[in-house]
């Protein structure tokens, strides 16, 4: 009984190695690239805060955050839309031109003159250009 078990305990470590496949993990690392540089919107978060300054303008600072494994992105659009009682008054687009890295995080700070009685603005990442690795890490 002894030697069935010391066979079985050898047979089921022997037989849980895997080889590794560079092949297989290359594809899916060009796969996950090509996804997050055709869909820059999914893996950009934004998130932002505004006030008035004493001047009368609002003042919106926010942060970019690169939730993308592969991809580095420039040049990230940003659309601001402003309302006045559920209805949008005024629209303005910007652009970042920071290089933001991998699970990095970029602050922005926007300043603008909105029309009297603004009641709410919105923020949404409208687009970006994804940058070939061998620029971005000449730009850390």
């Amino acid at each position: 009984m002894k030697i069935f078990l010391t066979i079985c305990c050898a047979f089921v470590l022997f037989s849980c190695k895997q080889k590794f496949d560079n092949k297989t993990y290359e594809e899916n690392k060009v796969s996950l690239a090509q996804r997050e540089s055709d869909n820059p919107q999914q893996f950009i978060k934004l998130s932002s805060g505004d006030k008035k300054n004493i001047f009368g303008a609002t003042v919106i600072k926010g942060k970019l955050i690169n939730t993308a494994s592969v991809a580095v992105y420039k040049n990230t659009r940003i659309k601001t839309l402003c309302f006045k009682n559920g209805i949008r008054v005024e629209e303005h687009e910007d652009v970042m031109p920071d290089v933001i890295q991998p699970g990095a995080i970029k602050n922005f700070k926007i300043k603008y003159h909105f029309p009297k009685g603004t009641d709410s603005l919105a923020l949404s990442v409208m687009s970006a250009d994804t940058v070939n690795n061998s620029v971005a890490d000449s730009k850390k």
